[in-house]
Order: C-alpha cells, then structure tokens, then sequence
C-alpha cells in the first residue's frame, strides 16, 4: 500500500507584495525622471534652459543631447538659421523733393539667444523692433540722398550711341548723363552700418538690407505718366515729322528723276523722229530723182489722204483736176 506524503505550500506575505509594487513604482518613476531631463538641440537651433522662467547657465548652441533638471527646468528653443524682415511701403520724400514709395527687405539671424530672450523674447518682438530700426534708417538715409542716387548703380554707365539712338528731351539726356557718386549699393551700404549699431542690444545680428521695391506714390504717379505720354506723343510726332519730310523728298526725288527720264526720252524721240525724216527725205528724193511725175503723183494722193478724214463723201466733177488725176494714174 502505497502511502501519499502532502508538500506544504509557503504563502507570500502582502508585506512583500507591497515591496514589489514600491519598487517598481520608484523604478517606473526614475525612468520618467530621467527621461525627462534630457532633450536634443538640433543643428537649426540653439536653446536657453529656464528654471520659473529665469534663465538657467549661458545658451546651447551646440547641437545634442542634453540634460536639464526635470519638472523644474524648461527648455525654449531658437531659430539659428537666416531669417528675414519684409519692411511695409514707406513714403518717403528724397532730397530733390520727389515723393517715393520704398519698400525694404532684410536678413537678421539671433546671434545671442541669452540677450534675445530677455530683451525681445520671441521673433515677433524682433521684428518689431527692427520694424522700428530699419524704418527710422532708411527713412533718415533716403531722404537725404537724391532720386538718380537711389535708382541708379554707381557702376552704371550712359552708352553715348544709345543716345544717339534713343530720341529723348534734352532734360531726360542731362539725367541719364548724371554721374552717380554712391548709388543704390552705397545707399544699402550706408542703411545697414547705421542699423547694425543698433540691433546687438537686443541679441540681433543684422546681415544684409536691401530696398526690395521703389516706386513714385500714387499722386505723383498719374503726373510721371502723363510726363511720360507727352514724351511719347512728342517721340512719335517728331517720327512723323521726320517721315513726312522723308516722304516728301524721296517724292521729290521721284518728280525729278521723272521729268530727266522723260526729257531724255523726248529728246530721244526726237532725234529718232529726225533720222527717220531725214531718211523719208532721202528715199523721196531718190524716187523724185527716179520718176519725177510718179513721185508728184503720190504726193498729191498723200495730201488728199490727209486732208480727207473717215467716212468723207467726195462728189467729183468730170472735169475737175483730181478726178483727172485719177484718171491718168488708172491709165498708168
């Protein structure tokens, strides 16, 4: 008889059941911490760690991992790229009185996130400022500086032929013949060495500044416009003036190479008429000289034939010379 021996079971404590769960608790939570201490910076960016919105150490330009205090820390991240500013049209008065419209472009990039955050904050504070920046700049250069300096390359040359070519008022060619001293590079130039005194303060560093659009203002467009239609009108009616003098010429021209063609021809005739005479004269003399009284015979009937038209009606007496006339040349 076989005989059956029980194993006791070991019961787990909820002592040690309650150990377990802390403990994964606490490692579940250190994961999280962890976690959330590190953050990666970018290459496009650069960062400044905030502890309650205070900045925490210099700015993170280096991009990586990282590491910050969790929960209390934050991370705000910028832009290191290029970035630009579109100014809004701006009217402007020049130095020669000519009302413009100036409309001007720039490339900044934030140079130091540290001084940016504290100064400007974000990128719409940024730009902001350097709409108050660039304004007053290009608003106190413009103005001091002429049209033709502003429109024009200093480099910029007038072709003498493309004048001579061109018709233009005797105004507009002492305009293009105006030698440009700085230009419209030199007037960037001189806009973005003033500005960029201004803009380190605020974490900025401004790159380029160019004037994207310039244009007359609306009240003084219609007058250019009109200025520029007379000026047309004028080209074209001095086109037609001149054509008009052309044609009259070459008409001319025409007329009296005309009458020398037909002088000459005339002349020509002339002289052709007078060989083939003087040739009948001969032919008639030597038939004259032939038969004298045949020769005075068709010379009468010739003047008849001239002297009688179409269609003429000859009553003729018997006894009358021409009918006799007739008579003796049938009995020839």
């Amino acid at each position: 008889m076989s005989t059956f021996q029980s194993v006791p079971q070991r019961s787990t404590s909820p002592r040690a059941v309650l150990t377990g769960v802390l403990i994964a608790l606490v490692a579940l939570l250190a994961l999280i911490t962890v976690s959330g201490g590190f953050f990666v910076v970018d290459a496009g960016e650069q960062a400044v760690v905030l502890q309650f919105q205070r900045p925490v150490g210099e700015a993170i330009s280096a991009p990586g991992l990282h590491f910050k205090l969790p929960f209390l820390q934050d991370v705000t991240r910028f832009d290191r790229r290029l970035l630009s500013w579109d100014g809004e049209p701006d009217q402007i008065t020049t130095r020669g009185r000519e009302f413009i419209s100036v409309e001007t472009t720039a490339r900044w990039r934030i140079a130091d996130p540290l001084k940016f955050l504290q100064s400007v904050r974000d990128e719409a504070g940024a730009r902001s400022r350097l709409d108050d920046v660039l304004d007053s700049v290009v608003r106190d250069k413009v103005s001091s500086t002429e049209l033709v300096e502003i429109v024009r390359s200093a480099s910029w040359a007038v072709v003498p032929e493309d004048l001579e070519r061109e018709v233009v008022s005797q105004d507009a060619q002492n305009e293009l013949g105006r030698k440009v001293a700085v230009g419209r590079e030199g007037l960037e130039r001189a806009i973005l060495d003033e500005a960029i005194k201004a803009v380190p303060a605020y974490g900025i560093e401004l790159i380029d500044v160019r004037i994207k659009r310039l244009n007359y203002v609306k009240t003084v467009q219609t007058q250019v416009f009109d200025r520029m239609i007379s000026e047309r009108q004028r080209i074209a009616a001095q086109f037609r003036s001149e054509g008009e003098g052309e044609a009259s010429r070459i008409r001319g021209d025409t007329a009296r190479e005309l009458a020398s063609l037909r002088s000459e021809a005339k002349r020509q005739a002339e002289v052709v008429r007078g060989e083939a005479d003087a040739e009948a004269t001969r032919v008639y003399a030597e038939a004259y000289g032939a038969d004298p009284e045949f020769f005075e015979y068709l010379r009468t009937l010739e003047s008849y034939g001239r002297s009688l038209g179409e269609r003429t009606t000859l009553v003729l007496s018997a006894d009358g010379g021409y009918f006799d006339l007739l008579r003796g040349g049938a009995r020839r």
